[in-house]
């Protein structure tokens, strides 16, 4: 996947009105709540921290177009006993500045280890949607080495993009636009949960949509070989009513080609599913983790001298 140009907003005037409204979406977010810039090889990444002083952390990843406030939903219940981090990603609209194009999966990978180096995390949960699920896998594939686990909700990446997720997208897009009476019934009827959204993370996305280039092309499909090599315990969590992607198809090729998978197919949810059923994400997500839970050094069994004789079995 290559990009054209470094990401940027289309003047000065329209980054100002963006970040007005960026900041206003992040009030939502639960106190205290902490930010820091990472410099990477790429440009300056805006990471937000919530959670407590120790544990093992989550690093979450935004969709297209996104940023760091659509967690919101998350950030309260994953941060009970985790510190948790949210990017804004480095070529999406945000706090973050590009200044070296991103053109690859290597690329991706390397931003993103540099932001992770930077904050000094290892046994990172590593969770990402859409785009950001995208990611998530490509981490897991080209850069695994501090990560612990991963979680993909409605990823790009197993599959083409389809034209009823652009179209779903424009027609969002012009949706926001009316009436909240009318944007609830459309948001059924397109499964599309951003219409539903508090305005102060709607507005954000919606000056961003008109401001912000250049566009970035579709997350390209990993090869089988590519998913064969992810053995990280991975959660994939997939809408039924997804316009990005045939759930019972990405259901059969994730559930074949990751060697340690839990796979679930997520009833009546669209693509949006940490905003539209956040409880059944959270839920989901800190049970995965839970049982799949690094061992710290003190959970090491103490090592008795050998006499030499072999243990049975």
């Amino acid at each position: 996947m290559t990009r054209p140009a470094v990401a940027r907003f289309t003047s000065e005037s329209a980054r100002t009105k963006f970040l007005r409204a960026y900041d206003e979406a992040m009030r939502l977010w639960p106190q205290p709540r902490t930010e820091r810039d990472i410099e990477t090889r790429f440009g300056t990444v805006h990471v937000h921290r919530y959670g407590p002083a120790t544990g093992e952390p989550i690093v979450l990843l935004h969709g297209h177009g996104a940023n760091a406030s659509t967690w919101y939903p998350q950030v309260a219940a994953l941060g009970e006993h985790h510190p948790v981090y949210a990017i804004d990603t480095i070529d999406d609209p945000g706090r973050s500045i590009q200044r070296v194009t991103v053109t690859d999966s290597l690329d991706n990978a390397a931003w993103i280890n540099d932001v992770l180096a930077g904050l000094d995390l290892d046994n990172v949960h590593l969770i990402g949607l859409s785009y950001g699920g995208w990611l998530t896998l490509n981490q897991a594939i080209y850069g695994p080495e501090r990560l612990a686990t991963i979680t993909a909700l409605d990823p790009g990446g197993l599959q083409k993009v389809r034209i009823r997720f652009y179209l779903s997208m424009l027609a969002g897009l012009f949706a926001l636009g009316t009436p909240p009476r009318l944007r609830a019934r459309l948001a059924r009827l397109l499964a599309n949960s951003a219409l539903i959204l508090p305005r102060e993370l709607t507005t954000p996305v919606r000056i961003s949509a008109l401001t912000f280039k250049p566009d970035r092309p579709p997350a390209r499909p990993f090869s089988d070989d590519e998913l064969r090599s992810i053995h990280l315990p991975a959660l994939v969590l997939l809408a039924q009513r997804s316009t990005l992607l045939d759930p019972r198809t990405a259901l059969a090729r994730t559930t074949e080609l990751l060697p340690d998978v839990r796979a679930e197919i997520v009833p009546n949810a669209g693509h949006g599913l940490p905003a539209e059923v956040p409880d059944v994400v959270n839920a989901r997500v800190l049970r995965f983790i839970a049982e799949a839970r690094v061992p710290s050094p003190d959970d090491q069994p103490t090592q008795t001298p050998s006499s030499g004789e072999q243990d049975p079995g």
